[in-house]
């Protein structure tokens, strides 16, 4: 038997646990999410965020990630704190003006930066009214680490 090593780096591993037990806190609390959909969705946007320190295109969440990412940007110290340590910088919440401006298109360059990045990826959670932004790449949907 093969063993298959998933090396994806996950969002979770980027903080302490206590800020991460917070950050799902708050979106099970402020946003009527499962705890484990709250865990998934804290993870995906502490490694939108890791990604954005870096990426070479426009990062737009999926509304799901979006409510992790508020919750974070709320936590405005460790917000502040991780954005200097993964960036450099402060990263600014620059939402569209006027609203709307979240794309299929968009939203799946920001997925497609993520796991170049080395990110695991939850495709569950990054859609754009219904559409599944993440599996359009080289993986076809698949589960990471598995090869066929």
């Amino acid at each position: 038997m093969t063993a298959v090593v998933n090396d994806h780096r996950t969002g979770r591993a980027l903080v302490s646990g206590g800020l991460f037990d917070s950050l799902t806190h708050f979106v099970v609390t402020h946003n009527g999410q499962t705890p484990e959909r709250a865990e998934r969705i804290a993870d995906q946007a502490l490694a939108f965020v890791a990604t954005a320190a870096t990426a070479s295109v426009a990062m737009v969440p999926s509304d799901d990630v979006d409510l992790g990412l508020h919750a974070f940007i709320l936590h405005t110290e460790e917000y502040a704190q991780f954005c200097h340590e993964h960036a450099g910088r402060f990263l600014h919440h620059n939402p569209a003006p006027g609203g709307g401006g979240r794309t299929l298109e968009a939203v799946t360059a920001s997925t497609h930066a993520m796991k170049a990045a080395g990110f695991m990826v939850f495709d569950d959670l990054w859609t754009v009214n219904g559409e599944n932004a993440a599996q359009c790449d080289s993986d076809c949907g698949r589960p990471y680490g598995q090869s066929e």
